[in-house]
């Protein structure tokens, strides 16, 4: 067992953890940063563009763009958030400066809003080391320690190089891991198995927003890649008819129609109509997307491809861990929560925050909690020496007699209320309920029998996370019997005002839904 102590202990690896370090570091806090793979090719950001929701300090322009917002978010967003995210978004993302190379515009001046994912996590990598921050790859977290009140006290995991444990005692925790894509196949999503979710429910956290999660992204059939160039896109059947339906990047709901369009026959797409400019630029901004096109040998501007949709539940969904204060806290005391890990209905409602709004959460998200756990930390201090449980349950501490249980299957049965449409995108309180059912058995299962050690854990613990988010997700939905942003209950098609509420969701072998109260926003109504 490796027994390390340290201030703030931050658990992932992508972009909200990269700034959660600097946030903490910048503090003065001692930090280290654990990452079931490598930080810096982890998570979603490193294989896309990501831009960030970037408005310069003129108050009209930073009202009119949380206006914008406020004005999709169905009534369950807070514009404070918003205004907060824009100014740290503004005031830090030049700090990379000297880490990245931040390209200059055709007026000569230097382009922020836009960064190449595979080199920004590069530099977030080396600045948090250069800024003392110790970076343990491959260090899949397991389990929460828990101090005797209830406190956070610290993670424990496995070395996967060397398959030895790992403990790390520390005065405040951040869950940065991401949210959970159910391993649908969506780029650079692999590693995103809801895993902060379960650790964090056990250790008695609350979720909000696991309702707005039916969110799928375009792309070609046979791979998922990154999305932006399909703004310009048109779409076809298979008789060459060219199909109406809602613009990507307009208003309008793309993917319900494009999940009927898809339903009724494949789809074929046609991106002739891309500005040159944007063809430039194209490659630079998101490398990996024209690759799948060039080893089939298929003309990414002439010819027609054929399309589908991939699941990206709560990575642009806005599900998450419920965030109680300014600093990213949870409802543990001593855990905060950052980037996809977290709920982002603050600053994205019921719709998704993906794109630009997401980017600037995780930075923001990261920055704070890095400076509550840090704050956190020099108040309680390590509290190193008082003795501590574990909080892990399943796939870990079985309730009943040990047996071998199927992964493999419990990995379909959590894909199969998840990602097809009729499941997870065109929901009822019917199918939400079978699905229930479906997957509490699977749950009962392994939280009854299951019992792994070493790397065959960390592979468990990941499946039975996927399963814990998905009856989160379909509890939610039955527990919002209307349709708002992304939940779409087909029987139940309109929006009811007296629900322009978020919902609190929590619970493990039993499941549990609270309305919050309602969010006050006269001012953007």
């Amino acid at each position: 067992m490796l027994n390390l102590e340290t201030d703030v202990l931050i658990i992932g690896g992508g972009m909200a953890a990269g700034w959660a370090a600097l946030g903490a570091a910048r503090s003065g806090a001692d930090v280290i940063l654990v990452d079931k793979g490598y930080v810096g090719t982890s998570g979603v950001t490193a294989t896309g563009g990501p831009g960030h929701w970037w408005v310069p300090p003129d108050p009209q322009l930073r009202r009119e763009a949380v206006e914008r917002r406020m004005a999709v978010a169905y009534g369950l967003a807070e514009p404070d958030w918003m205004h907060r995210i824009i100014e740290t978004t503004w005031d830090n993302l030049p700090g990379l400066t000297g880490y990245y190379d931040f390209q200059k515009n055709d007026e000569g001046k230097v382009h922020y809003n836009g960064l190449r994912g595979p080199e920004y996590m590069r530099a977030l990598r080396r600045k948090a080391l250069d800024a003392g921050v110790r970076i343990f790859d491959q260090f899949p977290a397991l389990e929460l320690l828990l101090h005797e009140d209830g406190s956070v006290a610290g993670a424990e995991g496995i070395q996967r190089l060397n398959s030895a444990n790992w403990r790390v005692r520390a005065g405040g925790v951040i869950m940065a891991t991401g949210g959970c894509a159910f391993r649908s196949g969506l780029l650079g999503s692999h590693t995103n198995t809801g895993d902060g979710y379960l650790m964090a429910a056990e250790a008695g956290a609350e979720l909000s927003g696991m309702e707005f999660s039916s969110i799928y992204s375009i792309s070609p059939a046979w791979v998922s890649t990154r999305t932006a160039i399909f703004t310009y896109a048109r779409y076809f059947d298979a008789a060459g008819h060219e199909l109406d339906l809602a613009g990507f990047a307009g208003p309008g709901d793309f993917t319900g129609e494009m999940a009927k369009a898809l339903m009724a026959g494949p789809v074929y797409c046609l991106l002739n109509e891309v500005p040159e400019a944007v063809r430039r630029q194209f490659p630079q901004v998101q490398p990996a997307t024209p690759l799948p096109f060039a080893r089939k040998g298929i003309d990414l501007y002439h010819d027609k491809f054929e399309v589908g949709l991939f699941a990206e539940g709560t990575i642009r969904g806005t599900g998450g861990l419920r965030i109680t204060g300014p600093q990213c806290q949870t409802t543990v005391p001593g855990l905060f929560a950052a980037g996809d890990a977290a709920t982002r209905e603050l600053i994205a409602g019921a719709t998704t925050g993906g794109g630009s709004p997401n980017s600037a959460w995780a930075l923001s998200s990261g920055l704070w909690s890095g400076a509550g756990a840090a704050r956190r930390a020099r108040r309680h201090g390590r509290r190193a020496g008082e003795p501590v449980s574990q909080a892990g349950s399943i796939a870990l501490r079985p309730s009943g007699a040990t047996k071998s249980v199927d992964t493999r299957a419990i990995t379909k049965t959590v894909q199969n209320q998840m990602i097809p449409f009729e499941t997870a995108l065109f929901r009822t309180e019917a199918k939400s309920a079978a699905s229930l059912s479906t997957l509490d058995a699977a749950w009962r299962e392994a939280s009854t029998h299951q019992r792994e050690e070493g790397l065959a854990a960390v592979q468990a613990r990941e499946v039975a996370a996927m399963l814990a988010t998905a009856r989160w997700c379909h509890a939610a939905s039955q527990a919002r019997p209307e349709s708002r942003g992304l939940q779409r209950r087909i029987d139940a098609p309109e929006l009811r005002p007296e629900l322009a509420r978020r919902h609190r969701i929590g619970g493990l072998d039993d499941i549990w839904t609270a309305p919050e109260p309602a969010v006050q926003q006269e001012e953007y109504a």
